[in-house]
């Protein structure tokens, strides 16, 4: 397939590098970058932090620090992307124009989860773009009462902010612990004791039954009849795939844009970032990662597979890895971990909240978390990325270290 006209819907982290690496691989044909936002391509895990604590501004989020002239885009932004046709190979965007294109990335990232039957009250939020967090940001400076939905890693991070500008901070989440399902009831609560370390309330196993208000939110009602205050809410119970725009196109839609190992998803079109699903050959499963490495990875390779053409294309087989940075916690992740697998503590202890935790399944290493362990922490990246290895003995290696 003769590669002249290139569209990457997307003009985030992912889409940035897919675009980055085509030209930089020797691209030289029309090339055009959708992005829903008026923004150029920024960063997205400072929203939670640093500009949430007041301390950078919008122009520190750039992503490519060097003018974007090396790049030769055709450039679309405020414009959504609404439908594609396979057929005539176009994307239509909301605006009505139709970009041909001979070859394509879906970019489009993912969308916040909200609370079902919400009112539009002032004061509620969730956490996705610049406008989000400077519009919260500002409502921190009149010390409200926050309320934060969801103690996942967003959830964490808001919270943990929050408490840091010395603010009244309660999380609600409906799970025994935080990120129980990823990480396992132990590794949960010790997370959840960093929180309560810090004063910040958080209650477990705990459901929204309303946000409640005059115009403006004024309590969360649980659903055992209980009510919190509240001044500031804020929703981060995960995201959705923002596949919508792909109905009907004829693509596989699974949670994600369903590819094959190499990102491929139908000929000349390939997905990358938080909405791709592919099998992952060096776990041997379907995957969908919606981390800020995988984004950067998976962007380089699909547009890789794009200028691959009609070859095989390089399978796709990164070991993840994602952080999270929460008080003077640094909490990493690499591999593919699960609420079910066999956890041991190797490194530290978790009453210090330094500690190395190794996880297992079926005999085999699947992956390790570390709290504020990072030299620790990255060997077993390095070990995953080599071939499997047995949970027994990485443990012995660990412990004989």
């Amino acid at each position: 397939m003769s590669l002249r006209s290139v569209v990457v819907v997307g003009a985030s982290l992912a889409g940035l590098r897919a675009v980055e690496t085509l030209r930089h691989e020797g691209y030289d044909g029309r090339l055009v970058l959708v992005g829903a936002e008026p923004h150029l391509p920024y960063d997205r895990p400072p929203l939670s932090k640093q500009v949430l604590a007041g301390e950078w501004g919008p122009e520190q989020l750039a992503l490519r620090r060097q003018p974007f002239d090396d790049l030769d885009l055709d450039w679309r932004l405020e414009r959504r992307a609404t439908a594609l046709d396979l057929g005539t190979r176009e994307v239509t965007l909301h605006d009505g124009e139709r970009l041909p294109f001979d070859g394509l990335v879906v970019a489009t990232g993912s969308t916040p989860r909200t609370l079902p039957a919400t009112p539009p009250l002032a004061g509620v939020f969730t956490l996705r773009t610049i406008e989000d967090s400077l519009a919260i940001a500002e409502l921190l400076d009149g010390r409200p009462r926050v309320v934060v939905v969801g103690a996942g890693f967003i959830g964490a991070e808001v919270a943990a902010t929050c408490r840091a500008r010395g603010l009244d901070v309660t999380v609600l989440e409906a799970l025994p612990a935080p990120l129980v399902r990823g990480v396992g009831p132990v590794i949960g609560a010790v997370l959840g004791a960093i929180h309560r370390d810090h004063g910040v309330d958080l209650r477990c196993g705990v459901g929204v039954a309303a946000i409640e208000g005059d115009g403006r939110v004024e309590r969360v009602r649980l659903d055992d009849g209980t009510t919190i205050d509240a001044d500031v809410v804020v929703v981060g119970i995960g995201v959705v795939p923002e596949t919508r725009w792909l109905e009907g196109s004829g693509l596989t839609l699974a949670d994600g844009v369903v590819c094959d190992e190499t990102c491929l998803a139908a000929p000349g079109v390939v997905a990358a970032g938080d909405l791709a699903r592919w099998t992952n050959p060096r776990f041997g499963t379907s995957m969908r990662l919606e981390h800020w490495t995988n984004a950067t990875e998976q962007g380089v390779a699909a547009a890789r597979r794009l200028l691959a053409g009609d070859g095989p294309g390089d399978p796709y087989a990164p070991v993840p890895f994602v952080w999270s940075d929460q008080y003077d916690v640094k909490i990493q992740v690499v591999g593919h971990v699960t609420g079910d697998d066999d956890v041991e503590i190797v490194h530290g202890t978790t009453a210090e909240r330094r500690f190395v935790a190794l996880f297992g399944r079926d005999g085999c290493l699947t992956g390790a978390l570390g709290c504020s362990r990072p030299r620790q922490l990255m060997q077993y990246r390095r070990m995953l990325a080599d071939g499997p290895t047995a949970f027994d003995g990485a443990v012995a290696h660990a412990r004989a270290e």
